[in-house]
């Protein structure tokens, strides 16, 4: 699919791996760092992995989605969700290119993965609230979520706020 700006959003390919890696990488601490094993295994189980692409073929953007509850996914913040609501979709990660940020690619990306809700409830996604995110807070609030939790994770040295959009 295209939106209006010619940005191809489409499904992940083996060969998009690496440049998904590299957008990850360098949106640490905002999200988790990926290992290529860990990208392969989501590309074979995530509900949709879905990269967004500019006209001249560069990837600016992805979204990493899955379906709740019930896959063997050893994230706290998955299992979190897990435990308190059934028929879910879970975005484990929304990566923007700081280039891209404000073009409404992260909502071109959510709108997509909602588009395959049929029989989920909610919507739900972290959000790191130390060290804070305040350009996924926004962007959050902005589509309609609200704050449900919040947890400690990696030993600590972070805090997500977790939140919940019904759809």
């Amino acid at each position: 699919m295209t939106d209006d700006k010619g940005m191809l959003l489409r499904p992940v390919r083996a060969g998009d791996l690496a440049a998904v890696r590299r957008l990850n990488t360098a949106a640490v601490p905002a999200v988790n760092g990926l290992s290529a094993g860990e990208l392969v295994w989501f590309s074979e189980v995530a509900t949709s992995f879905l990269v967004a692409v500019q006209p001249d073929s560069s990837l600016v953007g992805f979204l990493v989605g899955l379906e709740g509850p019930g896959l063997d996914y050893d994230s706290s913040n998955y299992r979190w969700f897990e435990q308190r609501y059934e028929n879910f979709l879970y975005v484990d990660r929304v990566v923007v290119d700081p280039s891209g940020q404000g073009r409404g690619i992260g909502r071109s990306l959510y709108g997509a993965f909602v588009e395959r809700a049929e029989g989920h409830r909610f919507l739900c996604a972290e959000v790191n609230i130390r060290p804070r995110n305040d350009v996924s807070l926004a962007f959050h609030d902005a589509f309609g979520f609200c704050g449900v939790g919040e947890q400690d994770t990696e030993g600590g040295s972070k805090r997500v706020l977790m939140l919940v959009k019904e759809i």
